[in-house]
């Protein structure tokens, strides 16, 4: 299981991103490790870091490849920064199954 990058809080499971914007297409690309080596998902988008519109693209990114509705996932840091944590909202024993299982099914985790 992905203890490590899906992290149980209160509300749900936090996960960090590193967001790519403008790039060539929207995906989520990778796991890779920030430079304390903790584990992150890497992310592209292909709109522009302007007034929330790459936000808004990664959250539309995270819900249409985690099948998630977009209500239930929420940018909680780094509004303003390629470094963001991200808020899936629900019973936390249920979700971290449940994103562990989609995240190998699109071959993000080993």
């Amino acid at each position: 299981m992905a203890i490590d990058l899906l992290n149980k809080v209160e509300d749900g499971i936090s996960v960090s991103v590193r967001l790519t914007p403008k790039a060539a297409k929207d995906n989520l690309d990778r796991v890779d490790h920030d430079e304390h080596g903790r584990p992150r998902l890497r992310a592209t988008v292909t709109a522009v870091p302007e007034n929330g519109k790459a936000n808004a693209a990664l959250i539309k990114l995270l819900s249409k490849k985690l099948r998630l509705p977009k209500t239930a996932i929420q940018l909680i840091a780094g509004d303003q920064n390629r470094n963001k944590t991200i808020l899936f909202a629900g019973a936390p024993d249920e979700l971290i199954n449940a994103l562990d299982a989609k995240l190998r099914e699109l071959g993000l985790l080993g």
